[in-house]
C-alpha cells in the first residue's frame, strides 16, 4: 500500500488514525548489512533500563540497578519518584525525557513490525510505560505539569550512585510549570510524548491509550491557551530558572541559524501527534498554523530570500526537521518534501553550494556537543522519509543510505574502527561519563578508583568524537563521553528500521555482571597483650550489586576463654566507634563467645571518604589475674574471621566457628524425616561441537549435541580461550550459541560445559576453532531471541540416520511408521513484499530425524534468498526447504520455525499444501 500524497479527508483520516504511517518500505536492501542490527537493538533498552529511578519494575534486566529516590515528590504531595534519570547524573529533566519518549514512540510506531521480529516490542512497551507514567503523576491538574526533580548544582556535586543520594542527604526539589508560570516548549512536547506512545500501545492496551491521549490532549490546550507571542516569551525556563544551564529550550545550538530558539516547533509537533492519535483535521490545521513560526533562515544565492532553516538536525530541542518529514508524509504535499529535502541534502549531497560538515570518517558534524546524538536522530528523519518515498524514488538510496552510513559510523565503520555504543561490537567505550556505572566509592568525581568503571554501561551511545573523529575513552569528558536519553532515543529508532530491512540477531542470553570482589567487609588491626586484644575495625561497604546503605550493620570478634577465667571476667569497650558501644561477651558454644559491635542508625554506603567506612576501636580484656592467649581466638586469625552482617540480619562478610552461614538462621517449620539426598552426579560430556547457521557479523554460531542429567535439566556454559587459560562467554539452556561481539576475520577457540540443577559440571566438550564470521542473514520474522525455537533439549547426540547399504543416499528422508505433521504458514504482507513464518510441528509419535519441506506457490511470489534456518531453493513456483544441522530433529510434539522474505506482484497467496518428507501436512 503506497500512502496518498493528498490531504487526507476528514473521514479518511479517522479511519486511518494511528496507523496511518506505520508503513514500512522493506524491498531489496541498497547495501549490504554491516552489524547486528539485532543486536545493537537489544541492547539499546538496557541503557534505559540503567536510567530508571523509584521502585524499578519487575521487567528490569540491569543486574547492579535498585529503587532509589523513591521519595521524590512526596514534599509536593505527588509521586515523581519514576521516570528517568537524564544522563550520567541523578536529575529528572522532563523535557529531555519527553523528547526521548515521543523519538521511541515514532519508531515504535511506524517500524512495530520490526520490533515485533526482533523481540524486542515488550522492551520497548516497558520503556514508553515508564516514563508515561511517570507523566501521569506529573500531570495532576490539566494547568498543572511538574517538569524537574533534583538541583542541577546540587546534584552535579556528587558522584555516587543514584540508590546513595538519599542517604547523602542531598535536596530532591521539584518543580512545575502552571498556568501563571508557564512553559509552552515542555507541555507541548509532554504533549507529543503521550500521543505518539498512545498510538503504540493502542493495539495492545486500548484503556492506557486513551489515558495518555486525554493527557496529551490536556497538555496540548494548556500549552497552547498560556502560550506568548513571540517563541520565547513563555518558555519553560522563564518559570523554571533551575533548568537554564543544563535544557534551556532557547540556547541550544549557539548561534548555528538552524537551531530553533523558539517553542512553535513543539507546538507543531504536538499538533501531528494529535493528529495522528485522533484522525481530528483540526489538529493537522493547527500544525499547518504552527508550522511557518518554526524558524527561517536566508535560500542560498537567493538575495534575502528565506526559507524553513535546514542546517541543523533533530534534536531534544529542533523537532522542526521531524516536523517537515511528518507533514510531507501525512499531507503529500510538495512544499512540505521541499523542506525536508532540503534539509536532508543539506547533509548528503549539499543544497544550492552549501553542505553540511562531515568529517573525514564520514560522521555528519552537525554539533559539537555529542556529534552522534544528532547524527543518530537525523538518521532516522532520512531512513523514514526514504521509506515514505519508496524504493523506487531516485531519492531513497541518497537519504536511506545516509541514515545507515551515519547509524554504522556510530557501531565501528570509522576510522578508530571502534564502536561507540557501550558494550557492543569492537573496542567500544568502557568509562562513559555516568555516576552509576563508575561504581565509584569516595566521591572524589570521575577520575577517582576505580580506573575502570565496575559497570558496563550495555547500549549506552556516548556523545562521540570530534570534527577530525579524534576520540579518547575518558570519564572526565561529559561532551564526547557523556551518556544520555535523548543520546539514545535516535539510534534505537534507526536500530529498528535497520533490523527491519537487514535482520540480525538479539542475543539469547544476554550478559549478567558478578560483583568484582567482595562489596562490604571488615579491615581490622588486631594487636594482642598479656591481657587484652585491641581489633581497630573498619566496616567497608564498597557495594555496586547493587550500591547498597548499611544501616543496621552489626558485625562480630570471636574468642576463647581460657583456663579458669570466666565470661564475668571479661570486658568488652571502645575507646573510639561511629557505632554503638560495643556488647558482650555473648556466648556462642562451649568456651567460644564473641563480642558484637550494633551499627544500626549509622549510615555505611559508597558515598565519601567518610561514608564508605565507619571505624570501631573495639577492646577486649580480662580482668586481674586472669590471662589472655588469643592463640585459640577464632578471630585472631585475621578479617576473614570475623563477620558482618547486613540489613537483614544476613551474613554478608567473613565465617564464624563452625562455618554457619547465617547468625542466626530460621527454623523450620516442621523437622525433616531424613536429609534430602544430595546430587553428585553430573551431566553427561557435551560432543560435536560445531560452527552451524548461517553467517553473522562478527560471531560464531555454535551448536553442539545434547548432554543428559539424572535430575532431567541442563544448561550450558561456553568458554573462550583467553591467552592461556579459557574464560566464560556465556550460558544457555539450548544447544545453540551465537558468540557475538568478535572481531570479523579473527581466529577464537571454545569449548562447552554442561551444568545440571545442582551446578554439578560435565566434563568439558572438545574443542573449536573457529573463525568470527562478516555477513549477515536475512531478518528472521520471529520474535524469539534464540535461533532455535525449541528449548526442549534435544534428544540423541546421533541423530542422523543409520547408513544405507546403497551406495547412493536417499534424495530425502523418508516418513516412518508414527509420523505425523502440521505447518502452520505465517506471512506478514506490505504490498509487493513479504516475510513468512512457517511452523512446522511433529504431530506424530516418533522422532523426525532430518526432513525436507516441499510446496507451490500458486502466484508469482519469489523468494530472496537465502531465507533463515533452513536451506532455501526454488524452481519455478515450487519450493524445497531442507533442514540445517541444528534443526534436523523434531521430536513427537515439539516443533521448529523457519522463514523467508519474497516478492510478488498483484496477488499473494499462501500455498494450499505441504508435504514433509513426501508426507502431506495438516
Amino acid at each position: 500500500m503506497r500512502l496518498p500524497r493528498r490531504l487526507l479527508s476528514a473521514s479518511t483520516a479517522t479511519a486511518l488514525a494511528g496507523a496511518l504511517l506505520a508503513v514500512t518500505s522493506t524491498s531489496t536492501p541498497v547495501a549490504a548489512a554491516t552489524f547486528n542490527y539485532g543486536e545493537a537493538l537489544q541492547k539499546s533498552f538496557l541503557f534505559y533500563e540503567a536510567q530508571e529511578s523509584g521502585r524499578l519494575p519487575s521487567t528490569n534486566r540491569v543486574t547492579w540497578r535498585a529503587d532509589s529516590t523513591v521519595n521524590d515528590g512526596k514534599s509536593a504531595g505527588v509521586d515523581l519518584s519514576g521516570g528517568f534519570y537524564d544522563a550520567g547524573d541523578h536529575v529528572k529533566f522532563g523535557f529531555p525525557m519527553a523528547s526521548m519518549t515521543t523519538t521511541l514512540a515514532w519508531g515504535g510506531a511506524d517500524y512495530r513490525a520490526a520490533y515485533e521480529r526482533s523481540g524486542q516490542l515488550p522492551y520497548l512497551l516497558n520503556t514508553l510505560r515508564q516514563s508515561n507514567d511517570y507523566f501521569i503523576n506529573a500531570h495532576p491538574e490539566p494547568n498543572v505539569l511538574y517538569v524537574q526533580v533534583g538541583d542541577g548544582g546540587e546534584d552535579h556535586s556528587y558522584w555516587g550512585a543514584p540508590e546513595t543520594v538519599e542517604a547523602k542527604g542531598h535536596k530532591r526539589p521539584v518543580y512545575k510549570i502552571t498556568a501563571s508560570c508557564p512553559g509552552t516548549d515542555v507541555a507541548a512536547e509532554t504533549a507529543a510524548a503521550m500521543a505518539a506512545s498512545s498510538v503504540v500501545f493502542r493495539p495492545t492496551d486500548p484503556a492506557y491509550a486513551d489515558t495518555l491521549l486525554t493527557h496529551a490532549k490536556q497538555l496540548f490546550t494548556f500549552a497552547d491557551t498560556t502560550k506568548g507571542t513571540n517563541g520565547r516569551d513563555t518558555a519553560y525556563v522563564n518559570c523554571v530558572s533551575a533548568a537554564q544551564g543544563f535544557y534551556n529550550s532557547t540556547g541550544e545550538g549557539g548561534q548555528v541559524e538552524g537551531a530553533t530558539k523558539m517553542y512553535w516547533d513543539e507546538l507543531a509537533w504536538a499538533s501531528v501527534w494529535l493528529y495522528r492519535a485522533t484522525g481530528t483535521a483540526s489538529y493537522l490545521d493547527r500544525a499547518r498554523e504552527f508550522y511557518p513560526k518554526m524558524g527561517t533562515q536566508e535560500d542560498p544565492g537567493s538575495n534575502g530570500v528565506q526559507v524553513p532553516v535546514f542546517n541543523f538536525g533533530f534534536g531534544w530541542n529542533d523537532k522542526q526537521y521531524a516536523v517537515y518529514e511528518q507533514m510531507a508524509e501525512l499531507t503529500g504535499e510538495q512544499k512540505y518534501k521541499d523542506d525536508v529535502q532540503r534539509y536532508l541534502d543539506y547533509w548528503t549531497v549539499g543544497y544550492k553550494g552549501k553542505k553540511g560538515t562531515i568529517t573525514p570518517g564520514g560522521l555528519a558534524y552537525i554539533f559539537y556537543w555529542a556529534s552522534l546524538r544528532m547524527a543518530a536522530n537525523t538518521a532516522f528523519v532520512a531512513m523514514r522519509y526514504a521509506d515514505f518515498l519508496g524504493s523506487g524514488d531516485p531519492l531513497y538510496s541518497r537519504y536511506h543510505d545516509f541514515g545507515k552510513r551515519q547509524v554504522d559510523y556510530a557501531l565501528g565503520d570509522n576510522p578508530r574502527r571502534s564502536s561507540y555504543m557501550i558494550g557492543f561490537g569492537t573496542n567500544p567505550p568502557r568509562n562513559p561519563h555516568h555516576r552509576g556505572a563508575h561504581g565509584a566509592w569516595t566521591n572524589a568525581g570521575p577520575d577517582s578508583e576505580p580506573a575502570v568503571s565496575r559497570h558496563i554501561l550495555y547500549g549506552a551511545l556516548v556523545g562521540g568524537p570530534d570534527g577530525t573523529d579524534a576520540y579518547t575513552d575518558s570519564r572526565g569528558d561529559y561532551v564526547k563521553n557523556e551518556v544520555a536519553l535523548d543520546f539514545n532515543s535516535g539510534i534505537t529508532s534507526s536500530l529498528a528500521v535497520l533490523y527491519g530491512k537487514y535482520g540480525g540477531t538479539p542475543l539469547a542470553t544476554l550478559p549478567r555482571e558478578t560483583p568484582d570482589g567482595p562489596e562490604f567487609y571488615l579491615e581490622p588491626t588486631i594487636t594482642h597483650t598479656s591481657r587484652e586484644t585491641a581489633a581497630k575495625t573498619f566496616v567497608i561497604n564498597k557495594s555496586a550489586w547493587p550500591a547498597t546503605v548499611l544501616d543496621k550493620a552489626k558485625f562480630r570478634y570471636y574468642f576463647t576463654l581460657d583456663g579458669s577465667t570466666m565470661a564475668s571476667q571479661v570486658t568488652v569497650s571502645s575507646s573510639y566507634t561511629q557505632c554503638k558501644q560495643p556488647t558482650g561477651p555473648h556466648l556462642l558454644e562451649g568456651r567460644t563467645y564473641y563480642a558484637e559491635v550494633d551499627c544500626t542508625g549509622t549510615l555505611i554506603f559508597p558515598g565519601g571518604q567518610s561514608e564508605f567506612r565507619r571505624e570501631v576501636q573495639l577492646r577486649i580484656g580480662v580482668a586481674d589475674g586472669a590471662s589472655w592467649d588469643p592463640s585459640n581466638d577464632w578471630s585472631a586469625k585475621g578479617a576473614d574471621h570475623m563477620t558482618l552482617y547486613g540489613n537483614d540480619g544476613r551474613l554478608i562478610w567473613g565465617t564464624p566457628p563452625g562455618g554457619t552461614a547465617s547468625p542466626s538462621p530460621s527454623p523450620s517449620a516442621s523437622p525433616s524425616a531424613s536429609p534430602s539426598p544430595v546430587d553428585t552426579t553430573p551431566p553427561t560430556q557435551p560432543t560435536n561441537l560445531h560452527v552451524c547457521d548461517y553467517h553473522f557479523q562478527g560471531a560464531v554460531p555454535m551448536c553442539w549435541s545434547a548432554s543428559t542429567d539424572d535430575s532431567g535439566y541442563v544448561a550450558y556454559d561456553v568458554y573462550i580461550q583467553q591467552g592461556t587459560e579459557f574464560v566464560k562467554f556465556g550460558s544457555t539452556t539450548q544447544r545453540i550459541y551465537y558468540a557475538g561481539g568478535l572481531t570479523p576475520g579473527n581466529s577464537y577457540t571454545f569449548y562447552v560445559v554442561a551444568r545440571d540443577a545442582a551446578g554439578n559440571t560435565s566434563e568439558p566438550s572438545a574443542t573449536l576453532t573457529a573463525t568470527a564470521q562478516s555477513s549477515m542473514p536475512s531478518p528472521s520474522p520471529s520474535p524469539s531471541l534464540s535461533p532455535s525455537p525449541s528449548p526442549s533439549p534435544s534428544p540423541s547426540p546421533s541423530p542422523s540416520p543409520s547408513p544405507s547399504p546403497s551406495p547412493s543416499p536417499s534424495p530425502s528422508p523418508s516418513a516412518s511408521a508414527g509420523a505425523g505433521c502440521k505447518v502452520t504458514y505465517t506471512p506478514n504482507d506490505w504490498g509487493g513484499g513479504f516475510t513468512t513464518t512457517i511452523t512446522i510441528a511433529n504431530t506424530g509419535t516418533t522422532a523426525i530425524n532430518g526432513w525436507t519441506l516441499k510446496f507451490t506457490f500458486s502466484g508469482n511470489q519469489k523468494i530472496s534468498p537465502p531465507g533463515w534456518s533452513a536451506t532455501w531453493t526454488q524452481s519455478g513456483t515450487s519450493v524445497t526447504a531442507v533442514n540445517l544441522d541444528w534443526n534436523r530433529t523434531i521430536n513427537p510434539g515439539q516443533s521448529t520455525q523457519i522463514g523467508f522474505q519474497g516478492t510478488y506482484t498483484g496477488a499473494n497467496p499462501s500455498p494450499s499444501a505441504f508435504t514433509l518428507n513426501g508426507t502431506t501436512c495438516s
